[in-house]
């Protein structure tokens, strides 16, 4: 699978900018699934199925399945996405980033062994640490720019040559990094002013975007200060909010509600 054409197939075939992120925490599973031995592919599986067809990508996160010893369950769930769900992407949110060998065996872990079509990099280190990823042409490489998170400002928004730094990540990842045409940006829906800046360096690069939902980003800020021109360019990520939208047995049912509704509400400013 070529990541950036399926992506942006699922943008124009099924209407959608929502990438749904899937963070499993056993202890928020609806109570007839937490003690079932494989009850985190079960959960995951079960969102997916629900959401799929208002997703234009999903984004697990591999801390919350290592730390539960389910790297299996992990693989069988990207396996499934591609079977039951063919050419919807997967996003590997790994935050990789290390240099010579360390990083081949990273790329190596996230696009050979777990089947991902793309994968968030930490830039870093710089660019010999993301070039192992940036090697593999079909496959999209995440690179973190201007985060969600509180904290983010402490190194990303330090000056150098008169600009943050954040914007410096901008501008080589989008004029040097992307030779192949593979390149995202992490950009975090709590920052629209800065979501805006970074649209301008960046041109029509398309931005990963998380911070939507339980975070509290405002959804018409990130499709207005971050689409590109054709109404695209996004892939607005939420995980909580959807995944944990119910807790009973129908909670499946729950999460694709969620999704459908936030596609709705993205489309409206679209």
């Amino acid at each position: 699978m070529n990541f950036i054409r399926a992506l942006r197939q699922r943008w124009q075939r099924n209407n959608t900018l929502v990438c749904v992120g899937l963070d499993p925490e056993p202890a928020k599973f609806p109570a007839h699934l937490r003690d079932r031995p494989d009850a985190v592919f079960e959960f995951c599986r079960a969102i997916v199925d629900a959401t799929a067809d208002a997703a234009c990508a999903f984004k697990p996160q591999i801390a919350h399945f290592a730390a539960l010893g389910a790297e299996d369950a992990l693989f069988r769930l990207i396996a499934h996405v591609h079977l039951a769900h063919p050419g919807l992407p997967v996003i590997l949110d790994s935050k990789r980033g290390d240099i010579g060998s360390t990083a081949n065996n990273y790329a190596i872990e996230a696009f050979d062994r777990y089947g991902a079509d793309a994968v968030t990099v930490n830039p870093y280190l710089g660019r010999d640490s993301a070039q192992p990823f940036l090697d593999h042409a079909d496959k999209g490489v995440v690179v973190l720019c201007r985060t969600s998170n509180p904290g983010s400002g402490e190194f990303q928004d330090l000056l150098a040559d008169g600009r943050p730094l954040y914007q410096h990540v901008a501008q080589r990842v989008a004029h040097e990094w992307n030779a192949n045409g593979n390149c995202l940006l992490v950009v975090g829906a709590t920052w629209p002013a800065e979501l805006a800046q970074v649209r301008a360096l960046a041109g029509n690069l398309p931005f990963l975007v998380p911070g939507v939902g339980a975070q509290g980003g405002d959804v018409e800020a990130v499709v207005k200060n971050g689409a590109t021109r054709d109404g695209t360019g996004l892939v607005i990520s939420s995980s909580r909010a959807i995944l944990y939208a119910g807790d009973g047995p129908d909670f499946a049912d729950a999460a694709g509600n969620a999704a459908h509704e936030l596609r709705d509400q993205i489309n409206r400013y679209r």
